[in-house]
């Protein structure tokens, strides 16, 4: 067994990350800063199982912080990091671009100054598919254009990802790029579509629908990603990237039928002018992973919308967790 380090531990896909390392049999050292964006006691929750497990160990630090990361990565000597920490949301990305570069991009270079080290470590990446920015092609492929991101987060996820191939042909760092496309499920952050429709179709409010509805988006179940994790463990990569989503791409409008049907409750929704910096529409091809990984999503958005509010009947309320 391994030991693994994971960045961004506590978040949405970190925690779901811990849990499955350790069923897995791994050691595991979960790294988080609590950034305030959303309530630590969401946080808090997702780590739940995970800190009750003789194997896991939670250190609260930040990846800006050069010297505690050198610290960590030598203290631990992990075969396996995942690095899921970053600032996300594309609308706050375009009010904060700086703490988007410092965090997304800074914080990625100091720790691959860390780990490139200590090697043999593996890495895997959590990029987006947000990359693709511009590009009009569907479904995208790696190697379509990503040289027009159309958001300061977008952009840092450009950066990381040079950042990482750089890493590997400088100092032979085995990293893995992963292009997650709209991951949603359990433990979702409250600023994220799914979370905040159901929640204001749930006290029957207003959905503000930005756009006419036509937009569409690759929906990704969290299982899906966790399992394609779990390949890449299996997997033979030097610098590669891969995209994750589910191969199918589902419109706003749709979206919100499924909820209404499912939720048995009627949308209002509040047409509004489409944002700057959202794609209109993505799409993945998968083929990549397929043959790199032997990876397959199983989740179907309607199963894994079931699963969603399955969850989400069972959370406190928080409040309002507006992007």
């Amino acid at each position: 067994m391994a030991t693994v380090l994971i960045t961004g531990a506590a978040g949405f896909m970190g925690s779901h990350l811990v849990d499955t390392m350790l069923t897995d049999g791994h050691t595991v050292i979960g790294l988080d800063n609590f950034d305030p964006d959303y309530g630590r006691q969401i946080k808090t929750r997702n780590l739940t199982r995970a800190c009750g497990h003789d194997d896991f160990q939670f250190i609260e630090a930040d990846i800006c912080d050069r010297a505690i990361i050198n610290q960590i990565i030598s203290d631990v000597r992990p075969d396996w990091v995942l690095h899921w920490a970053a600032k996300a949301g594309v609308r706050r990305s375009m009010r904060s671009p700086g703490q988007y570069a410092a965090v997304n991009v800074e914080g990625t270079v100091n720790l691959l100054e860390a780990v490139r080290k200590y090697l043999p470590v593996r890495m895997v990446f959590a990029s987006s598919s947000s990359v693709y920015g511009a590009c009009s092609c569907l479904p995208f492929s790696e190697q379509s254009d990503t040289s027009r991101p159309i958001s300061p987060y977008a952009a840092t996820k450009v950066a990381a990802e040079a950042l990482c191939h750089t890493y590997h042909h400088l100092y032979g760092l085995p990293i893995l790029c992963m292009r997650l496309f709209t991951v949603y499920g359990p433990r979702q952050r409250p600023d994220l579509a799914i979370t905040r429709f159901v929640r204001l179709m749930s006290h029957d409010r207003p959905i503000p629908l930005y756009g006419d509805g036509t937009a569409t988006r690759d929906y990704t179940h969290v299982a899906d990603v966790v399992a394609a994790v779990r390949a890449a463990m299996a997997a033979e990569f030097g610098f590669d990237v891969v995209n994750i989503g589910s191969g199918r791409a589902v419109s706003l409008a749709a979206l919100v039928r499924m909820l209404e049907h499912q939720m048995g409750v009627h949308a209002n929704l509040q047409m509004l002018p489409p944002q700057p910096g959202d794609m209109a529409h993505t799409l993945a091809d998968i083929n990549q992973a397929r043959a790199l990984l032997c990876w397959e999503p199983q989740m179907p958005l309607e199963e894994g919308i079931r699963s969603f509010l399955d969850w989400f009947a069972q959370q406190p309320d928080d409040g309002d967790e507006e992007e």
